[in-house]
């Protein structure tokens, strides 16, 4: 069970989310919170960590997963979670980056490859909630946002993610 911990860089500066070996991904003031509170639900079980991972599937090849996860697979990498605050509505001034002390994150290295520099939002709709990517890496996504492919398997497309109408 051999992992990688790593420490907490120096935040970016100005609004862009700026990734680096130690901050692969960001998540957004909602992710985070929505994370916490989820934890919080379950009675913060102590060494859980937030595991994103892409697995193959869904109508444009890729689909993302995350989990609560207290294990740790050879190859997997732990990173502090990075919380991007953007100002509130009329608030002006740039994007500040903190380390939340609350979770962590765990990324296996093949899905670190396709999500590295990837923003995870939480997203409230009149249809419910859940987690959203904003991925550089993505040049082509489904309709729901639930999976996409990289320039390197833009031809691979299976029959439908289950999430929406795009096929």
């Amino acid at each position: 069970m051999a992992s990688t911990t790593l420490e907490a860089p120096v935040a970016p500066a100005g609004d862009v989310f700026s990734p680096t070996p130690e901050t692969p991904i960001c998540l957004t003031t909602r992710a985070a919170t929505e994370v916490r509170d989820i934890l919080e639900q379950q009675g913060n079980p102590e060494g859980v960590r937030l595991r994103i991972y892409v697995a193959g599937g869904g109508c444009s090849g890729l689909q993302y997963g995350m989990a609560l996860d207290e294990n740790t697979e050879e190859g997997d990498a732990i990173f502090p979670a990075h919380v991007q605050h953007t100002p509130l509505d009329g608030e002006t001034g740039p994007a500040r980056y903190e380390t939340e002390e609350s979770f962590g994150v765990v990324i296996d290295a093949m899905s670190l490859k396709y999500i590295f520099g990837s923003i995870v939002d939480y997203v409230t709709t009149p249809m419910g909630g859940g987690f959203k990517v904003e991925n550089p890496n993505a040049v082509r996504g489904c309709g729901c946002g639930s999976s996409f492919s990289t320039e390197e398997d833009a031809g691979t497309v299976t029959g439908g993610c289950g999430s929406c109408s795009s096929h």
